[in-house]
C-alpha cells in the first residue's frame, strides 16, 4: 500500500515501538500520537514533523469516543490505525499471584481496547480507497512465554481476532490488515524481562513494519519471531521448550 500522505492514529505512540513507527513514518504522513500521559506525548513530539498529540486512556470508553470525534473534527479523516497500547505483568502462576487481576487488566489493554478502537474508527476508515488497521501483537501470542502467562494469552486472543478481521474485511472493503509480531525489544516496557540487555532496537521493529506495508505482507514476523515460526512452530511443544529454555 502507498506509505505517503497518510493520516496514522498510533496508540501508545509516545515511546518504544509506538514512537518508532511515527518517527518512521512522520515525514511524508500525519501522525496522531495517542496515550494516557500528556507530557511524554508533548516531550516525544517536540522534535518530529508532521506529528499530533491527543491525550487520552483506550481502555477508557468515553476517552475512545472523545478520542473519535477528536480525530473526526480536527483533522476530518483517518486511514491508518495502529492499536500498539498494551499492558504487561511479568510473573508466574500461583494461588497467590492474582491471575484473574493481572489477566484481566491485560486483556482490557491488549484484546479489548485494540477492538473498541477497531469498531470505533471503522466508518472514517471505510471512506478511503486504500486504509490499514495494524494490530502490535507479539512472538508470545505464537509461543507462550512462562514469564508472561496471562499477557501471553491476551496476545494470542488479538492473533487470533487479527486473523478473522483481515478475511472479514477483505470481503467487504478496501482496509488491509496487518499484525505487527516483535520479539524482545529494547523499550522500558520490557525492561523487567531483559529488553535492556537483550532485545533489538525499537527502530528495526519500525523498518520492518514500513517494509510490510509498502509490500503488503500481512503478518510481519520480526526478528527472532520468524526464525521461531519457521524452525520451531510445526511442533508447539517443541517451540514452548525452546523459547522457554
Amino acid at each position: 500500500m502507498n506509505i505517503t500522505n497518510n493520516t496514522i492514529l498510533i496508540t501508545g505512540g509516545g515511546s518504544g515501538i509506538g514512537l518508532a513507527i511515527a518517527k518512521a513514518l512522520s515525514p511524508s504522513n500525519k501522525i496522531i500520537i495517542v496515550g494516557r500521559n500528556k507530557e511524554k506525548l508533548d516531550a516525544a513530539a517536540k522534535d518530529l514533523e508532521n506529528v499530533f498529540t491527543i491525550q487520552a486512556d483506550v481502555t477508557n470508553e468515553s476517552d475512545v469516543n472523545r478520542l473519535y470525534e477528536e480525530v473526526k473534527t480536527t483533522f476530518g479523516e483517518l486511514n491508518i490505525l495502529i492499536n500498539n497500547a498494551g499492558s504487561a505483568f511479568v510473573y508466574t502462576l500461583s494461588e497467590n499471584s492474582d491471575t484473574y487481576g493481572k489477566a484481566f487488566a491485560e486483556f482490557t489493554a491488549n484484546y479489548f481496547a485494540p477492538i473498541r478502537l477497531t469498531e470505533k474508527f471503522l466508518p472514517l476508515l471505510k471512506e478511503h480507497n486504500e486504509a490499514a488497521i495494524v494490530n502490535v501483537s507479539s512472538i508470545v501470542g505464537l509461543v507462550p512465554g512462562a514469564y508472561l502467562p496471562t499477557y501471553s494469552d491476551s496476545k494470542a486472543a488479538l492473533h487470533s481476532y487479527t486473523q478473522v478481521l483481515r478475511y472479514e474485511l477483505a470481503k467487504e472493503s478496501n482496509i488491509k490488515v496487518f499484525e505487527l509480531m516483535p520479539p524482545l525489544v529494547n523499550t522500558d516496557f520490557s525492561a523487567e524481562i531483559g529488553g535492556k540487555e537483550n532485545g533489538i532496537p525499537p527502530s528495526d521493529v519500525a523498518n520492518d513494519l514500513v517494509k510490510a506495508l509498502q509490500e503488503n505482507i500481512y503478518e510481519v514476523r520480526v526478528g527472532y519471531t520468524e526464525l521461531l515460526y519457521q524452525n520451531f512452530f510445526a511442533g508447539t511443544e517443541g517451540a514452548f521448550g525452546a523459547f522457554n529454555a
